[in-house]
């Protein structure tokens, strides 16, 4: 795999994500066996907006030259993924979400595992 097209894969699912989080809070948080009340729906929305603009620093990235700039956005995607997959992690061990929280852990896993292998492949 090429990094444009983990670069365009990441953008997709992130915006994806981040759109129904922007949108429609309650019912994905419903679908992952959490309570709506205002303070939830609030950070949903608060995550889904730092998720879109993952998805936009990752698309516009996706065609730029091998340099410093490059290298720093795959350093910062792969940590952020990282921390996003142990945090995930935590809380489908700690029973936060229901079992569908197990695709969250994945792609998180995946994508950091990705950009991971970018960022120190020789």
């Amino acid at each position: 795999m090429k990094i444009k097209t983990l670069m365009v894969i990441s953008a997709v699912i992130l915006v994806v994500f981040g759109l129904a989080f922007v949108i429609i809070p309650e019912r994905l948080l419903l679908l992952y066996g959490n309570p709506v009340d205002a303070p939830m729906k609030y950070l949903g929305q608060l995550f889904g907006a730092a998720l879109i603009g993952f998805a936009v620093l990752t698309w516009s990235a996706r065609n730029s030259s091998d340099s410093s700039a490059r290298k720093a956005i795959i350093l910062s995607l792969f940590i952020g993924h990282g921390i996003g997959f142990i945090v995930a992690l935590i809380g489908q061990f700690n029973n936060v979400v229901n079992t569908l929280g197990w695709s969250t852990v994945a792609i998180y896993f995946l994508i950091s595992l990705g950009f991971g292998y970018f960022r120190f492949k020789k």
